[in-house]
């Protein structure tokens, strides 16, 4: 049942597809993906304002029930159907192609704004040496460095302090990018995140030491039991575990596709979620123990100085720097942990747009990454080292997660479960490799618990941006660049989903023909869904 190697009617075959060179390789990468800005800004404060301990438990329900079983998913779409999101949703099913495109162009806008975070990182990283700051961070950081505009709009008064660093890492990215899987991404990965995890753990070892850690470190860990009454923790731990372990938007479907045949998935799987939780745990302890420092010089309670985001890292954190000892080191290592786990995210974004590019029309990797990579660099080197850089940057955040991932999660395990019902022959590919088998508690969760925890959060977030204007922003801002790029997202993933595949696309992959005919042969596939949609 192979082909030949010229593939359908005597054309040219595409080339080979890209593998890791090993499951190590792999494993950096997907944890390089998983952990990134948010697992150093957003967990402590999340976890801090939802219940401190008690919080761990909804987390690690949530971890376990939802997070993990979805993770589980994304890679054996990935993995059975060897492609790009796209690719890998035509090939499950003819109608399920928008779903891969919507996922691309959810990491096309997340990719033109989280290069504005790391340059903001990288030159915080200098100004730490010197405190550039003074005595007023916030101050320094809206007003000195971004010279934030007064008023949410479009300007294109450029910020030199910004625009330069966003252009130095757009040029590291796209080198890494062009030199392809194993020679850019995992090399890549293979030295910055090894380099973060030991800039980190010195950190929480310096924080540790810092007069007044145990004062955070009581405020992040003391329980609050009467906190798991509420449906609203529970809601929290669900949604921050979704856009931590980055499921549901393209990335693992992209990353698994380029693993070996026989590759432990749910083994991967497991060490990638559970190092990631690890790591958010530890910048919980590493931060709270700083801002248990920040709570006893300053005089004020911990919940005062406390912050998630944007204000933890550039305002409340270069105010530790200024005060705690050695605070010049303190803060090379927390924004140099920044600047590594923002580059090891932003690189597995912009794979899963060049990939599927790559695999619909059969363009070369070079050309690939460059068609792809440039325009999405232009674009954001014109929209944010600008005055309004943050305001549109805080929208397009808030809407892309919440009206972008969260909706095309939902979709994904409704079409995938109710509506395709290939929940089991996923199941049985999964389990043919893998240490850890997946049962019909797998199907139930994926089928019934997150659909009902995504489905909430959705409705919950609609009810609250769709009666107040977000961050007080003016309502033809949130038009355009909240409710209108979240409806774009739609428009755009239907739009591309009619693009023709081309001759030399990987939709006609001989190689991945031949993957198709072993499945055959081990039972794998129902005869009557045999995914050759050409």
């Amino acid at each position: 049942m192979t082909k030949s190697p010229a593939g359908r009617g005597g054309t040219a075959a595409p080339a080979r597809r890209e593998t890791f060179s090993s499951r190590r390789l792999f494993i950096l990468s997907a944890i390089g993906s998983a952990v990134g800005l948010g697992n150093i800004w957003r967990f402590p404060y999340v976890a801090y304002e939802n219940g401190g301990g008690a919080f761990l438990i909804p987390y690690l329900v949530a971890l376990l029930c939802a997070g993990i079983p979805l993770l589980f998913l994304d890679y054996s779409i990935g993995h059975r159907f060897r492609g790009s999101a796209p690719l890998s949703y035509r090939r499950l099913h003819r109608a399920a192609e928008p779903i891969g495109w919507w996922q691309v162009l959810i990491c096309f806008v997340i990719a033109v704004y989280y290069a504005a975070i790391i340059a903001w990182a990288a030159m915080y990283t200098w100004f730490s040496l010197t405190k550039a700051w003074g005595d007023d961070a916030e101050g320094f950081f809206f007003n000195n460095f971004l010279k934030s505009a007064d008023t949410a709009g479009l300007s294109f008064d450029f910020v030199a302090k910004v625009f330069f660093p966003m252009l130095a890492v757009w040029i590291v990215v796209i080198v890494i990018m062009v030199a392809g899987v194993n020679k850019g991404i995992s090399r890549a990965n293979a030295i910055f995140l090894p380099l973060l995890i030991a800039m980190f753990v010195i950190l929480v070892v310096q924080s540790l030491f810092l007069k007044g850690a145990m004062v955070g470190l009581n405020a992040f860990f003391t329980p609050n039991w009467a906190s798991l009454q509420d449906a609203s923790v529970w809601a929290a731990a669900f949604g921050h575990v979704f856009f931590s372990l980055s499921v549901a938007f393209g990335i693992m479907v992209t990353y698994s596709s380029y693993l070996k045949r026989k590759t432990d998935l749910t083994g991967s799987g497991m060490v990638v979620a559970f190092a990631n939780s690890g790591f958010e745990l530890l910048a919980g302890i590493g931060v709270f123990a700083a801002l248990g420092f920040m709570s006893v010089a300053s005089g004020q309670a911990v919940e005062d100085v406390a912050s998630g985001g944007i204000g933890l890292a550039f305002v409340a954190f270069p105010t530790i720097v200024s005060e705690a000892p050695f605070g010049a080191v303190l803060g090379v290592l927390f924004f140099g942990s920044l600047v590594f786990a923002g580059l090891t995210s932003l690189v597995s974004i912009l794979e899963v747009i060049v990939a599927a590019f790559q695999d619909k029309l059969g363009w070369s990797r070079k050309a690939a990454t460059l068609v792809v990579t440039i325009p999405i660099a232009l674009i954001s080197l014109i929209l944010f080292p600008t005055t309004t850089g943050i305001q549109l940057l805080d929208t397009s955040d808030a809407f892309v997660n919440q009206f972008g991932i969260l909706a095309c999660a939902l979709v994904t395990v409704i079409v995938v479960t109710a509506g395709l019902g290939s929940l089991p022959r996923l199941q049985r590919h999964v389990n043919k490799t893998s240490t850890i088998k997946m049962g019909v508690v797998w199907r139930i969760l994926v089928g019934g618990v997150v659909p009902v925890a995504l489905g909430y959060m959705l409705i919950s977030e609609l009810q609250i941006k769709g009666t107040e204007q977000y961050s007080g922003y003016p309502a033809w801002f949130n038009g355009v660049f909240g409710w209108g790029m979240a409806a774009a997202l739609i428009v755009g993933a239907l739009l591309l989903s009619l693009i023709p595949w081309g001759e030399k696309s990987k939709l006609n992959d001989p190689e991945y023909e031949e993957f198709n005919a072993v499945e055959v042969l081990e039972g794998d596939i129902d005869n009557n869904k045999i995914e050759v949609n050409a």
